[in-house]
């Protein structure tokens, strides 16, 4: 049977746009927010979007928002219209000699990286009409992202660099056992791994999923997390939890280290158990960038080298005074 062709005389930009956002923040009243507009009328639009194309986009309930195939080619289709779109600003801005566009930075959650810090303000500096978005992803999207060509670079942990892409070593993101202050362990050091492998453990929801995502191997190479009793997304919250006594669990050190100076927070990991992960950069050579993406990926990888002139981006994510220090170089 011959499959029909849907009629796109009604198809507009605006109507796959809204799509694009509504992919993008995964959520319908997300995408209402920085649309801009009443969640009725994102609802709306995607509704007639599917019905000018004669299928489903997206598979979404309480509990999951899943795009079908048609949905995943139609996302990928628009990233490439957006990005044409923003190439065609970059052009006419070249005679003006104004750079504009958006520079899309995905990165995992709560990174302790200054040179990044000092990479935005040299770039809001040189082309202050150049609009910066930063969006928290896991390891796993951010790979599957860059891989597809959906983002032109993402900052991720990382067991070890990929095929496929460029991954550049930024630094070793330590990480430690924590317990809060009311726990029965608080004040303890040198405990053996195997008498905590039975302690009540607090994780970020996170790393429970996706075989790129350090912490997983962390928890599963040390025997530890095989009584989840609590889990959140956010750092903050799983600080939190573990500071109220609920259980251990493995934060990031340099994340945390208000707590651990103010004593809600105890790190239980001994130095010779070296727990840490690589945080990369990593880009697709396949990709090019538009002109704003391009400008922040110079302004970064000078800074970078500043930072660690020798290249080898050896640095620790404890090294924050020497890398706060480092000069902005005007590129």
């Amino acid at each position: 049977m011959n499959a029909t062709r849907p009629k796109l005389h009604h198809l507009n930009w605006n109507l796959l746009h809204t799509f694009l956002v509504i992919v993008e923040e995964r959520s319908i009243t997300k995408a209402a927010d920085r649309l801009l507009v009443r969640q009725p009328s994102v609802s709306a639009a995607l509704q007639r979007l599917e019905e000018t194309l004669g299928s489903q986009l997206i598979q979404r309930d309480s509990r999951r928002f899943v795009l079908t195939k048609r949905g995943e080619l139609l996302y990928k289709e628009c990233v490439d219209i957006y990005r044409s779109v923003a190439r065609i600003g970059d052009k006419l801005s070249e005679e003006h000699d104004e750079l504009t566009g958006l520079v899309r930075v995905l990165v995992v959650t709560h990174v302790v990286m200054p040179v990044l810090d000092r990479s935005l303000t040299l770039l809001n500096r040189q082309h202050p009409s150049v609009n910066v978005r930063i969006d928290v992803a896991t390891s796993q999207d951010i790979v599957r992202a860059v891989s597809q060509k959906l983002s032109p670079f993402g900052i991720c942990l990382l067991p070890n660099p990929l095929a496929g892409l460029t991954c550049r070593f930024l630094l070793r993101e330590e990480f430690g056992i924590l317990c809060g202050r009311d726990h029965p362990l608080y004040g303890l050091k040198d405990i053996p791994l195997a008498d905590m492998k039975d302690e009540p453990f607090i994780a970020l929801a996170c790393g429970q999923d996706g075989a790129l995502e350090p912490m997983v191997s962390l928890r599963q190479g040390v025997g530890l997390g095989s009584r989840i009793i609590g889990s959140s997304p956010h750092l903050e919250e799983v600080a939190r939890m573990i500071a109220a006594g609920m259980g251990i669990g493995i934060l990031p050190v340099a994340s945390v280290q208000d707590a651990l100076a103010a004593g809600t927070l105890w790190d239980l990991s001994s130095p010779d158990e070296n727990l840490g992960a690589d945080l990369y950069f990593i880009t697709n050579p396949a990709m090019e960038p538009s002109a704003a993406e391009a400008a922040f990926q110079r302004v970064f990888e000078a800074q970078l080298l500043a930072a660690d002139p020798a290249g080898a981006g050896a640095t620790s994510a404890s090294d924050s005074q020497y890398l706060s220090d480092a000069p902005l170089k005007a590129l």
